[in-house]
C-alpha cells in the first residue's frame, strides 16, 4: 500500500466515523421528540410506575360515554382489539370525539383507572375539502 492509497484510507475512515457521529446525534435528537403511545391491552400487562405519565391510543367504546351532571367532566372506556380501560377526563372536549372514535388520551394509570389530563381525537384518513361557494354575481 502505497502512501497515497494510506492517506485515501485515513480519509474514508474520517469521513465514516463523522457520518457515523451525526447520525447517532440526529436519532438521539429524534428519540427526544418521539411520543409513542400504549394500546389498553399493553397498559393492563405492563409494569408501569405509579403517577407515571403515560399516552393510550384506542377507540372509544361504544355506549360507554358517561357525563357528570355538572357536565365538567366526562367518563368512558378506551379500548383495542382485546381489552378496554376506564378513562376519566375533567375539561372539554374535542369536537371530534364521539362513540367508536380513534383517540390518544395523555394522562395517568391508578388501580384500572385512567385519569386524563389531554384527549386528542384523531380524524379518518379521507380527506373532504370544504365545499366551494357560488360566486356571487355582483355586477
Amino acid at each position: 500500500m502505497n502512501r497515497h492509497q494510506k492517506r485515501r484510507l485515513v480519509w474514508s475512515l474520517m469521513i465514516l466515523f463523522l457520518l457515523g457521529i451525526a447520525a447517532g446525534l440526529v436519532l438521539f435528537a429524534l428519540r427526544q421528540n418521539i411520543n409513542l403511545f400504549y394500546t389498553p391491552t399493553t397498559v393492563l400487562t405492563a409494569s408501569l410506575q405509579p403517577g407515571q405519565v403515560i399516552r393510550i391510543g384506542g377507540y372509544v367504546e361504544r355506549h360507554s360515554v358517561q357525563y357528570a351532571a355538572s357536565g365538567d367532566s366526562v367518563r368512558f372506556r378506551i379500548k383495542d382489539a382485546q381489552h378496554s380501560l376506564a378513562v376519566t377526563y375533567h375539561g372539554v372536549l374535542p369536537t371530534l370525539f364521539r362513540e367508536g372514535q380513534g383517540i390518544v388520551v395523555t394522562g395517568t394509570l391508578q388501580k384500572n383507572l385512567f385519569t386524563a389530563t389531554q384527549v386528542l381525537a384523531k380524524h379518518d384518513e379521507k380527506y373532504r375539502p370544504p365545499l366551494l361557494k357560488e360566486p356571487s354575481n355582483a355586477a
